[in-house]
């Protein structure tokens, strides 16, 4: 069994295949039944007070359905995901990890656009022995760090 690290990413690199390969089931199977969601609004919005649970408590036939209908919509021109950071708790029940996304998902039947870029807090949690997603935010944009 790899450490804990190594599984978070592997469970990281699996969701990013799913995206890939346009894969609801896969992606659904990754969340904790308890898993939350919150809509940030927009990139720059790194207000929380502002954010919103429109998709509500994790459901996963409507989750599902909902990314099935994005996949059915558009098709993914690129899907580049870099890991920046992966914390465990010190009980080791636990993690963080921050994944810096930039999507481009384009319209199937029309000149619509999707990009997401940004990054993403992923919260995971250790449960009957399975780490599960339990929470994420939408991707945020950071304006480029000044000098020390």
């Amino acid at each position: 069994m790899p450490d804990a690290s190594s599984h978070i990413q592997s469970l990281l690199d699996r969701e990013a295949r799913a995206w890939q390969a346009g894969d609801a089931e896969a992606i659904v199977d990754l969340c904790h039944p308890d898993m939350l969601w919150p809509l940030t609004g927009g990139p720059m919005n790194h207000d929380p007070a502002t954010w919103s649970l429109a998709w509500g408590r994790f459901d996963r036939q409507r989750w599902t359905a909902l990314w099935q209908g994005l996949f059915d919509g558009f098709t993914l021109e690129h899907n580049r995901w870099s890991t920046v950071k992966i914390e465990l708790s010190a009980k080791g029940d636990a993690a963080l990890a921050v994944v810096d996304i930039d999507a481009l998902w384009r319209e199937r039947d029309g000149d619509g656009v999707q990009h997401w870029k940004g990054l993403a807090a992923k919260g995971y949690s250790l449960c009957g022995g399975e780490w599960k997603l339990i929470l994420q935010h939408g991707l945020l944009e950071y304006p480029p760090a000044g000098p020390a």
